[in-house]
């Protein structure tokens, strides 16, 4: 469903130990904003939701909404800490525009 590169892997569990918290695992969404019409979402969560669907990719447990499950198909979660920020990184197939930062896309 979602790939995870090592270099994101590396970084969720290390930020996972830092919140010392037991059962973290990664959420990703999207929801309406940023400039191209959609955006996506991304915490470290410990509770499930009724409509939520479950994934494993490289030993990271990823959660997410039935809704965002349509829009993220393929994605793949990277971290990047280049010149341009910090931060996790998607790579959607599905997204046929995406603004400047990376932040929104549109499909």
């Amino acid at each position: 469903m979602i790939a995870v590169t090592d270099l994101a892997k590396e970084t969720a569990l290390r930020m996972m130990r830092e919140d010392n918290i037991d059962g973290q695992f990664i959420r990703v969404g999207v929801e309406g904003g940023g400039c191209s019409g959609l955006m996506y979402q991304l915490k470290f969560d410990t509770s499930l939701n009724e409509d939520d669907k479950e994934f494993e990719d490289n030993g990271i447990k990823i959660v997410m909404n039935k809704k965002s499950v349509l829009y993220l198909a393929g994605t793949t979660l990277d971290y990047s800490g280049g010149l341009n920020g910090k931060g996790f990184v998607f790579t959607n197939p599905n997204a046929t525009r995406t603004c400047g930062c990376g932040e929104s896309f549109s499909l």
